[in-house]
C-alpha cells in the first residue's frame, strides 16, 4: 500500500521507482509497505483508498494487510490518500478520485439523504461499536453519564460523537438544556478539559482518554462515558466503495475486504508489531501511545460480543434499523433509509472467513 505525495521529491522518486515501497517524508502520513511481487501474468489493479483522518491505531488493519502483502495477493495495488474528514472521503469515493474509503458510517447515512447523492453503500464494517464518548475529569464532579447535567461540555467542530448525543440523552433521561455546550476547537479539546476550563468533552473514547492520560491527568481522574454503554446502538468506521467499481470489479471489492479483514486478524493477534508499523508511518507517533490505543479500540470498538458470535465485518439489520432512528433524533431524514440502502453484505466472505479468534 502506497501513499500519495504532496512533496515534489517524492513524486519524481515515485516515478523513477514505481512499485518499489519507497518510504518518504513528508506533509502526508504514510501507509507504504513491500508488498509480494505479482507474477508477470498478473496486472494488479490500481486502487486509491482514502482515510478520513491522519493516520493512527485504527487504521492498523489495513497498515498490516498492506504490510503482510496482502493486497499484493489480491491483485490490488492500494496508495494511501489522507481526506479532511467523513464527508471528504465519501465525497471522494462518490465522486470516483477514489475507490474506498474508510469513514463514519453514519457520516454516510446522513450523505445519503441528500438529492441526488450517489447510491455510495458501506460493504465491511470494521468498528462494531462507534468510538463515541464524552470524557471527563472525576474530579470536576462527574462519574457517570447522569451527573452531566449542569457542568460544562467542550464540543469540537466537526465532532462526530455530539451528533448521537440528543438521542443518548433521551434515553438515559437526561435534559440538553441541563449542560452547557461550548464550541472548542479540536486542538484545545484535552488542554482545555486538562486546565479545567470545562468539565467534559465529546470525543473518541480511544483518542481523547489516551491524550489526556499523556498529557499528566491521572487515570482514576478520567471518566470514559462511551456511549455504547448507554444505549447507543450506532456502528462506527466502515469501508465504502464507489458504486462503479462495485458494479464492473466486484471480485476486487471481495478481494479488497478479505485483505482487510486478514489484516485486522494480523493486528488483533500480534498488536505491539502492528502499532510499531503504525508508528513508522507517522510523523512524530509514539510507539506506546498507539499501543494503548490499539488495545483499547480492539476490546471496545472491534472485538463485541456480537462480532465474537456474528463474524467481522458484518451488521445486524436490526439493530441497525434503531441506529437510524436514534440518527433521526439529531437530523430530520428527507427520506429515512433502510439498512439495505446503505450496507451491502455480498461482497463479505462466508461467515467462516469472518470469525475471530
Amino acid at each position: 500500500m502506497r501513499v500519495t505525495r504532496t512533496n515534489a521529491i517524492c513524486r519524481i522518486l515515485a516515478l523513477l521507482i514505481g512499485l518499489g515501497g519507497v518510504v518518504c517524508t513528508g506533509p502526508d502520513h504514510s501507509l507504504a509497505a513491500n508488498e509480494t511481487t505479482q507474477p508477470a501474468t498478473r496486472q494488479p489493479l490500481a486502487i486509491q483508498f482514502s482515510l478520513d483522518r491522519p493516520i493512527d491505531a485504527a487504521a492498523a488493519p489495513f497498515v498490516m494487510a498492506a504490510a503482510g502483502g496482502l493486497f499484493g495477493a489480491e491483485g490490488l495495488a492500494v496508495t494511501t490518500n489522507i481526506a479532511s474528514g467523513s464527508p471528504d472521503a465519501i465525497a471522494r469515493v462518490a465522486e470516483g478520485s477514489s475507490d474506498f474509503a474508510l469513514v463514519d458510517i453514519n457520516a454516510l447515512v446522513r450523505f445519503r439523504d441528500k438529492h441526488g447523492a450517489a447510491p455510495v453503500k458501506a460493504v465491511f464494517v470494521l468498528f462494531n461499536q462507534a468510538p463515541y464518548s464524552i470524557i471527563a475529569r472525576k474530579s470536576r464532579g462527574i462519574k457517570a453519564l447522569s451527573d452531566i447535567e449542569g457542568k460544562n461540555l467542550g464540543v469540537a467542530e466537526g465532532d462526530l460523537s455530539v451528533r448521537l448525543w440528543p438521542a443518548v440523552a433521551k434515553l438515559n433521561g437526561i435534559k440538553l438544556a441541563g449542560v452547557k455546550q461550548y464550541s472548542i476547537s479540536a486542538a484545545v479539546r484535552e488542554p482545555m478539559l486538562s486546565a479545567g476550563q470545562v468539565d467534559a468533552v465529546t470525543g473518541f473514547s480511544y483518542l481523547s482518554a489516551v491524550n489526556l492520560r499523556d498529557r499528566g491527568v491521572p487515570a482514576d481522574d478520567l471518566a470514559v462515558l462511551r456511549f455504547a454503554d448507554y444505549g447507543c446502538e450506532a456502528y462506527g468506521f466502515a469501508v465504502i466503495v464507489n458504486p462503479s467499481l462495485a458494479a464492473t470489479r466486484p471480485e476486487a471489492v471481495k478481494g479488497f475486504v478479505r485483505a482487510a479483514i486478514a489484516g485486522t486478524h494480523l493486528a488483533i493477534k500480534n498488536p505491539g508489531r502492528a502499532a510499531s508499523e503504525v508508528v513508522s508511518r507517522m510523523d512524530g507517533g509514539l510507539r506506546d501511545l498507539e499501543l494503548e490505543r490499539l488495545h483499547a479500540i480492539i476490546r471496545d470498538n472491534i472485538l463485541t460480543g456480537e462480532v465474537r458470535h456474528n463474524g467481522i465485518g458484518g451488521i445486524d439489520p436490526v439493530r441497525f434499523e434503531r441506529a437510524i432512528d436514534q440518527i433521526a433524533e439529531d437530523f430530520r431524514f428527507q427520506k429515512r433509509p433502510s439498512a439495505a440502502d446503505i450496507f451491502d453484505d455480498s461482497f463479505l466472505p462466508p461467515l467462516n472467513g469472518r470469525l475471530i479468534n
